[in-house]
């Protein structure tokens, strides 16, 4: 567990009420989900998790300028993976305000520095590197008798102080039980089962889901949870959890995720917003700065990597909705009864740029220790679009979040019309002239 945890911490941003968290009602029958519900889905990628939040900006505009501010919370099914996992909860603990949740949500994201994710400092990367060092240069024998056993290149300490402020997880059951939001899901992968986890917390009890290689299991949502979310593979720590009267230790939710829109899904969502964190497909004709020849840098192939774990399986995970949309069109309404499965209206929302390109112009801003570090690797050096994907991860700095942050929001007003006709917001005349 992270040793942040001793420390005192600060005041939440949002003070929790005082009334004692409700539990569910006894008598309540099992529930599949709110019929018709609609459903948000906040995808992983470290620091490339800034972009969701220009999306949600450009959202919250959007249903203002249709004049439902003041209806309920657009999304009452939350899910989130890694740093979506955050935005998520976050957003699902102020879903009572949802206009101000996302403004305080930006402002976390739009002033970010590195040091408020992971120790940056010279000191803390001397001291994980050096374990590291001793491990590969002195075997397991030679380390086992010093007790050296490094858990990650990077200390994410700082990041467990920053969820105290930023995610006021016990204002979560007031917030359900009022009927501003009914399900939280965020996913962990468990290196010591294998399996991919779903624990999310609901309104009313529901039923968990078993499938090859993943489940569902109910719980109550803690920053734990959020950390283990959150904890990029080999960049940062597990999180050790309680897994059905046992410990388990816990990484990203990204990995070995083979569907990614599940959860909302099974959480009873008929309609989806799915944000994601990459582009879904590169246009064929241009030449990816990524196919450039030479012999790849460890950094390109560790970016690599990290892709085909954060973003990979979206996309799939998409167009296999998609085919699974198209057969039920085709199916006869009465047929359709017998089955379990019903269509999903999606509406996705993905970056019209490479986030490698943008975060290649911002490499200068990541901390001077591990900027050198990753120049080691052949990803520390601006301008070099190749080794960049590795850096993107890490960048929590203002320079590139904020860019990623007006990438959301240009890209979500650009289907302005898409999003209105999916939420059936009627946009008024002079809010259409602002855009």
């Amino acid at each position: 567990m992270s040793s942040a945890h001793s420390r005192p911490l600060p005041e939440p941003a949002f003070q929790p009420t005082s009334r004692p968290s409700p539990e569910p009602p006894a008598e309540a029958p099992a529930l599949s989900g709110a019929v018709g519900a609609t459903g948000l889905l906040l995808t992983g990628g470290g620091a490339r998790a800034a972009y969701q939040v220009g999306v949600l900006e450009a959202l919250a505009d959007l249903r203002r300028g249709a004049g439902a501010k003041d209806g309920p919370n657009p999304f009452p099914i939350i899910t989130g993976t890694s740093a979506g996992a955050i935005n998520a909860a976050a957003l699902a603990c102020g879903a009572d305000d949802f206009d101000g949740t996302v403004r305080q949500i930006a402002q976390v994201w739009r002033d970010f520095k590195a040091d408020q994710v992971y120790r940056a400092d010279t000191l803390a990367l001397l001291g994980s590197g050096a374990r590291w060092r001793l491990v590969l240069g002195l075997g397991r024998f030679v380390t086992t008798m010093l007790r050296i056993k490094p858990r990650s290149l990077l200390d994410n300490a700082p990041l467990a102080e920053l969820l105290a402020r930023m995610v006021p997880l016990d204002r979560l059951p007031d917030v359900m039980h009022e009927g501003h939001v009914t399900a939280l899901a965020v996913t962990a992968s468990s290196y010591s089962s294998g399996e991919h986890v779903t624990f999310f917390e609901s309104a009313m009890p529901m039923m968990p889901w078993v499938r090859s290689q993943r489940l569902a299991v109910r719980d109550r949502i803690t920053h734990d949870h959020l950390l283990a979310s959150s904890a990029i593979p080999f960049l940062f720590p597990a999180t050790a959890l309680p897994m059905q009267g046992r410990t388990e230790y816990f990484g990203d939710g990204s990995m070995r995720q083979s569907a990614p829109i599940a959860a909302a899904i099974h959480l009873g969502a008929e309609r989806i917003v799915v944000i994601g964190a990459g582009r879904m497909s590169e246009p064929r004709e241009q030449l990816a700065p990524n196919t450039a020849t030479g012999y790849p840098s460890m950094a390109q192939i560790a970016g690599h990597a990290l892709s085909s774990i954060f973003l990979d399986s979206l996309g799939v995970d998409i167009e296999r909705m998609r085919r699974i949309n198209h057969t039920l069109a085709l199916v006869p309404p009465a047929l359709r009864t017998t089955s379990e499965l019903r269509p999903i209206e999606l509406l996705v929302i993905s970056p019209s740029e490479r986030i490698d390109a943008i975060a290649a112009r911002h490499v200068d801003a990541l901390p001077g220790p591990v900027r050198r570090l990753f120049g080691g690797l052949g990803a520390g050096k601006s301008g070099d679009v190749k080794g960049a994907a590795l850096a993107s991860y890490l960048l929590f700095e203002s320079n590139f979040t904020r860019e990623l942050m007006d990438l959301g929001r240009t890209d979500t007003l650009r289907q302005r019309d898409e999003v209105l006709r999916f939420f059936g917001w009627q946009e008024t005349a002079a809010e259409n002239s602002r855009f």
